[in-house]
């Protein structure tokens, strides 16, 4: 028998999936906080969340299908853009890749705690606020432009949003930014990052874990997944653009005032 109420829980996670994950405030800490402030539960909740934000990302495959593809056709016509952008991309993501495959087991068990969200959350805003009053004019301005030491150092960026709270999006941002990447072009490029990563992780965890898992927690899955891809293609647009338009404070403070929101909560006596 299907639980409805179970199943709505799952929605509104993707939902906000949809909403958070093009964002540098955490779309997994967000799914941590509240995930557990509805009682959403399955099985195996981890898989849940790493599959929804597939779903996003998936959402904004299908709205830049027609780029990949001429990204694809001009790495088979061996055209030098396009081979070189995506050597930068490879090389940005074998830094997470290989950490993931290592040490993604004790991250989940020790790290996926509101305590850590909390602290990740505060960190990850004094960092943009930092990142944002640097001075420093940028060297880059189109993703065709990207070298090897970029790509590193985005790549890099991108394994310290392992930890929950981070954000995987303001962490390759924030990198980009400091390798002299204006904020466009690693908004773009953080975009692209994101398909073999999230492609990656959600395949790793569906292999590993699939077995674990309920029928009630397939229907949850496929819920979630449905909303976070059908809520990403009406705002990732929106949302990208104003990533790359604006400043990242009003992310910064919105971090910092609800991981100190966390803080005061979890430290409160029940």
């Amino acid at each position: 028998m299907i639980d409805w109420t179970h199943l709505g829980k799952a929605c509104f996670l993707g939902l906000l999936e949809g909403l958070t994950e093009f964002l540098p405030i955490s779309s997994t800490g967000h799914l941590i906080l509240v995930g557990g402030w509805i009682d959403f539960t399955t099985h195996e909740a981890r898989v849940f969340d790493v599959v929804i934000q597939l779903g996003a990302i998936l959402a904004v495959c299908w709205l830049y299908r027609a780029r990949i593809t001429d990204l694809c056709d001009g790495v088979v016509r061996r055209d030098p853009d396009a081979l070189r952008f995506a050597t930068a991309v490879l090389v940005a993501f074998l830094p997470a890749a290989v950490i993931g495959a290592l040490f993604i087991g004790p991250i989940k068990h020790h790290l996926f705690d509101p305590a850590v969200v909390a602290a990740a959350l505060i960190a990850g805003g004094l960092v943009i606020l930092w990142a944002e009053r640097r001075s420093a004019v940028p060297r880059i301005h189109a993703i065709e432009d990207f070298g090897w030491k970029q790509a590193l150092g985005i790549g890099f960026a991108q394994c310290v949003a392992m930890i929950p709270g981070t954000s995987r999006a303001g962490a390759t941002i924030v990198g980009g930014m400091l390798s002299g990447v204006s904020r466009q072009a690693a908004t773009e490029f953080s975009f692209f990052l994101a398909i073999p990563t999230m492609l990656g992780a959600a395949g790793y965890d569906a292999m590993r874990h699939y077995h674990l898992l309920s029928m009630a927690d397939f229907w949850a899955i496929a819920a979630g997944f449905s909303a976070a891809f059908l809520c990403a293609l009406f705002v990732v647009n929106a949302l990208v653009r104003l990533v790359a338009r604006h400043s990242l404070r009003m992310f910064a403070w919105y971090r910092i005032a609800l991981g100190l929101l966390i803080a005061v909560v979890s430290a409160a006596p029940l």
